[in-house]
């Protein structure tokens, strides 16, 4: 089992999102880890479609789990990332010049959603000498996979992530996946 801090080799932490909400959802335990754990690394995330109020409410969750977290949110078509690839994928051309990340946390290469595919996809085609962790956003469709990485998380960074979801991702309240556990 991999535990934070991760050694103090790492200085730099990508994290990247296709949608507002995914990195919350799949690593934001993780991300408030390490936020608490070593203030010392500089956090980066990156969130490819929020528009609005889902934007707003990204940065109030990144803001509650990583204060000193730098977000950036773009505006890409929720659903449509596969004909938006080349857009996007200069995107992650500009990344990998302004940023020099140790790790990287992207999505799960077999996720069902075809923005979640993209990002991983174009994570691992533009960051080839880099460490890539993959997570998983558990929903209906079943598309867990076999994780090789477990980063434990204490019950209060736990009650904390869930709590944050809920208090902040308002817009999401009426869909049924989106629940406490």
């Amino acid at each position: 089992m991999l535990t934070l801090p991760l050694g103090t080799t790492i200085r730099q932490v990508l994290f990247l999102g296709a949608h507002s909400d995914d990195i919350e959802i799949g690593c934001g335990g993780t991300l408030a880890v390490l936020a608490r754990s070593r203030p010392d690394v500089r956090v980066h995330a990156v969130v490819f479609s929020g528009h609005g109020v889902r934007a707003q409410e990204t940065r109030a969750a990144i803001g509650r789990l990583a204060p000193a977290c730098e977000l950036e949110v773009h505006e890409f078509r929720d659903g449509f990332f596969p004909t938006e690839w080349s857009v996007i994928k200069e995107r992650f051309e500009a990344l990998k010049r302004e940023h020099k990340p140790d790790l990287i946390f992207t999505h799960y290469q077999h996720d069902r959603h075809q923005d979640h595919r993209v990002v991983n996809e174009l994570t691992w085609n533009t960051f080839r000498n880099h460490t890539v962790l993959e997570y998983e956003i558990p929903k209906y469709d079943g598309d867990l996979g076999q994780p090789a990485v477990f980063l434990p998380l204490s019950a209060e960074i736990v009650e904390h992530k869930v709590a944050t979801l809920l208090e902040c991702f308002v817009s999401q309240n009426t869909k049924r996946w989106f629940t406490a556990d």
